[in-house]
């Protein structure tokens, strides 16, 4: 079984200011995205009932791009969020790349569907 990229998009009415700060902090993480989080330095450890995983955090770029390489995951794998206003509708369009099986994209973009419905919910739009 191979593993493939995925990207992909959503639109927001929050600023890239407010989206960065919910995947970047433990208040609002766990708001949508996770269970829980510690965070120490740039290594994040999520917990989802009760199952741990830990991300290091190797891409930083304030209100713009963060990339994340899970500890267990593939060379080359990562997961991404990017997020820049669009010139046209003045919305906040974010990018997300993530990795998974390739009998596993319908699921795994269902899944960020969902988890993106709760970040609306909780950033207003």
């Amino acid at each position: 079984m191979s593993r493939v990229k995925i990207n992909l998009e959503y639109l927001f009415r929050a600023s890239p200011a407010i989206l960065y700060r919910f995947i970047t902090t433990p208040e609002c993480l766990v708001r949508w995205f996770c269970d829980g989080v510690d965070i120490q330095e740039d290594v994040y450890t999520y917990d989802w009932e009760g199952s741990e995983e830990i991300a290091e955090m190797v891409d930083d770029i304030e209100e713009e791009r963060i990339r994340f390489e899970w500890e267990d995951c593939d060379p080359g794998e990562y997961l991404e969020y990017r997020m820049y206003k669009s010139d046209v509708t003045n919305e906040t369009i974010l990018e997300i790349s993530d990795f998974c099986n390739d009998d596993e994209i319908d699921e795994q973009t269902l899944y960020w569907n969902e988890l993106i419905k709760k970040l609306r919910a909780e950033t207003g739009g």
